[in-house]
């Protein structure tokens, strides 16, 4: 599933090419999606122009004129532009093929600079949400989010407060998006093995220095991440056909039985299985 780091790269890509663009008209394949697309969907969007976009943890957000249309990629979705003049398309999303399969391009929005917007989804797991403009604030798949990363209050004192009392472990923590936002099973791993923390370790028991340290490394590694163009397992590229190479850094992310990345240690990193998500650790940088 795409991350914060891809899902900003989506944005940023989109923001580029269609940011105050208009929807001229709308072409629905497949409406059977997480949820079902409504049937005044397109009525509500066409002629709607596109006046900025942004993201919120792992959702995209197009403001329009009337409406806010939330989208969420889910394990597989992905948007992408094909210029209609000479049909070349322009990638921005996760987790695709070279060769895009038609059969799974489910929804087309026609633009007013030339290009169709497609959505594609294999497993069908995104959804489009439409709201009235000024319900954002009530948006249930928002309201129930914790920080964003980058926040200026996701800090210590933040920190200390939601831990108060709680047993789970740092990993789980750290995947709770009531806690922040956006944080997936990368980087989460990436995170804690600078930090030195092992994902195992009681999340109240964290010190004041190792909460700061541990939030200052999430940000360097999202900020990084981003600037690599995000994570690409499998083919990521965005609209400049800059190719995601972060996973060429990972330093404990896929590595099991591979030697620690730190120099000074002998270790091999360890897989194990946390609430069913792979988590991998060094035994001995991590403690």
């Amino acid at each position: 599933m795409p991350e914060l780091p891809e899902i900003e790269v989506v944005k940023r890509s989109l923001f580029k090419m269609i940011n105050k663009v208009k929807i001229v008209d709308i072409k629905i394949m497949n409406s059977n999606l997480r949820y079902k697309i409504p049937n005044n969907f397109s009525k509500n969007l066409i002629n709607e122009p596109i006046l900025r976009i942004s993201r919120r943890s792992k959702y995209l957000i197009f403001y329009l004129k009337k409406k806010v249309l939330l989208i969420h990629l889910g394990m597989s979705g992905k948007l992408f532009l094909l210029r209609i003049r000479d049909n070349k398309v322009f990638k921005t999303s996760f987790y695709y093929e070279t060769n895009i399969t038609k059969r799974h391009n489910h929804v087309y929005f026609k633009l007013s600079n030339g290009f169709l917007l497609i959505y594609n989804d294999v497993r069908r797991f995104g959804f489009f949400k439409l709201y009235n403009n000024n319900a954002i604030n009530k948006i249930p798949f928002l309201k129930k989010l914790g920080l964003e990363p980058f926040s200026k209050l996701f800090d210590t004192k933040y920190f200390k407060k939601f831990v108060l009392n709680k047993k789970k472990n740092i990993k789980n923590l750290l995947m709770d998006q009531t806690f922040v936002s956006g944080l997936g099973n990368i980087y989460v791993n990436e995170a804690l093995f600078i930090s030195k923390i092992n994902p195992l370790r009681k999340c109240c028991d964290l010190s004041k220095t190792e909460m700061k340290n541990l939030i200052c490394n999430i940000k360097k590694i999202l900020k990084s991440s981003i600037s690599k163009g995000g994570s690409s397992i499998k083919d990521f590229q965005s609209t400049a056909g800059q190719k995601g190479n972060f996973q060429q850094f990972f330093r404990v992310y896929g590595r099991e039985n591979k030697n620690c990345s730190r120099i000074s240690c002998k270790y091999k990193i360890k897989k194990i299985r946390i609430s069913n998500r792979s988590s991998f650790f060094c035994p001995n940088c991590q403690i």
